[in-house]
């Protein structure tokens, strides 16, 4: 029998967090992330080196004795909802998350694992996986694919890590073609790849434990990013009722209105929800407990929804500011539904809920 999940913050989890908090105030506001969204450079490399590397954030998930800091995918979900209150670019969720874990799940023994594992922990280099961002934990993987489309932060990683017929490659990215992609979401860029034959390639596992390597990592993914959309939900949620006591219409605030206290206390009441499914997948996953993919289907399936909706509300009670460029809400609303498709839809997690519900059945 599994032990009960730890859904409260640890009081390390609550420092990394007002350390990270603190960074993302200092230097990516969203005033300046919609600054660099519009001039179609959304990364900060400045914040990026503060954060993986000052912080230590990079190697959350890496084992001390490979460069890391030994940590769990608890502390990288507290990270990634900083990153979803702030709407932040980085290749956090893709390199620090996706990719290293799908490494971790190779034999860490080999000189080419440690070695860029040790470098992705230390923020020197990073590195995606060339699968679409859409991909799913359950569904197919590309393949032998010759054209990816739909790779996220394939611009700016240094190393692409292919899935082949016979295994999984690590591609130096300057050796591939990668072409940029108009994505919904501004703050994180997709791209298509395509490696040639020519590419510089380093094999690092075979065919079936490369499989399960990115399957491994894509789990991880899909879990750790419903914090994300929590952290989002969270912000969304903050930012409408500030407005709304703010903002005064027939010589009263906005928020007294009945109706919009209803709208926001369901608004609420889903973050409440989705922060406790969203720490369940996290703990889940680094207790390595034989639930871990129930728990991150369940809170992929509710969390994606709830961010979209916090979203949405955000957008309609801030009435015309909301429409606006200038007011980041359209930046949250675009975060929010990119992620609704990503690492899996909804639907596709909730048709894994009823699979693994029902293989459990007795």
């Amino acid at each position: 029998m599994n032990a009960q999940p730890d859904l409260l913050y640890s009081e390390a989890e609550d420092d990394l967090r007002a350390a990270v908090r603190s960074l993302l105030s200092d230097r990516g506001d969203t005033a300046a992330v919609l600054v660099r969204a519009e001039a179609g450079a959304p990364y900060d490399p400045e914040l990026w080196k503060a954060l993986a590397g000052d912080i230590g954030a990079a190697g959350l998930l890496v084992p001390e004795k490979l460069g890391g800091h030994g940590a769990s995918h608890r502390e990288a979900a507290v990270v990634l909802e900083e990153l979803g209150r702030g709407v932040t670019p980085a290749p956090y969720l893709t390199s620090s998350v996706i990719a290293t874990e799908t490494l971790l799940a190779l034999d860490t023994e080999t000189a080419e694992v440690a070695e860029l594992l040790a470098a992705l922990a230390a923020g020197r280099r990073t590195a995606v996986l060339a699968v679409p961002l859409s991909a799913s934990p359950h569904g197919p993987l590309p393949v032998d694919a010759p054209r990816v489309t739909g790779v996220a932060d394939a611009a700016v990683a240094d190393v692409l890590l292919v899935l082949k017929s016979d295994g999984l490659y690590a591609v130096d990215r300057a050796s591939a073609n990668v072409e940029a992609q108009t994505p919904l979401d501004l703050t994180r860029p997709l791209a298509a790849v395509t490696v040639g034959d020519t590419a510089r390639a380093t094999l690092l596992a075979d065919t079936a434990t490369a499989e399960q390597a990115v399957r491994r990592g894509l789990l991880a993914g899909a879990g750790l990013l419903a914090s994300e959309q929590l952290g989002l939900a969270e912000w969304c949620l903050e930012e409408t009722v500030r407005h709304t006591r703010e903002r005064h219409q027939f010589n009263r605030p906005v928020g007294s209105f009945q109706a919009l206290k209803h709208r926001m206390a369901q608004m609420w009441l889903e973050v409440v929800s989705a922060r406790a499914a969203a720490r369940n997948a996290a703990d889940a996953l680094a207790t390595g407990s034989l639930e871990a993919p129930l728990a991150v289907a369940v809170a992929q399936a509710y969390s994606s929804r709830v961010a979209v909706h916090a979203a949405e509300e955000c957008v309609q009670l801030h009435a015309g500011i909301g429409m606006t460029w200038e007011h980041p809400a359209h930046l949250y609303l675009k975060r929010a539904k990119a992620d609704e498709v990503a690492l899996g839809t909804p639907g596709r997690h909730k048709e894994a809920l009823a699979e693994l519900v029902g293989l459990q059945a007795p």
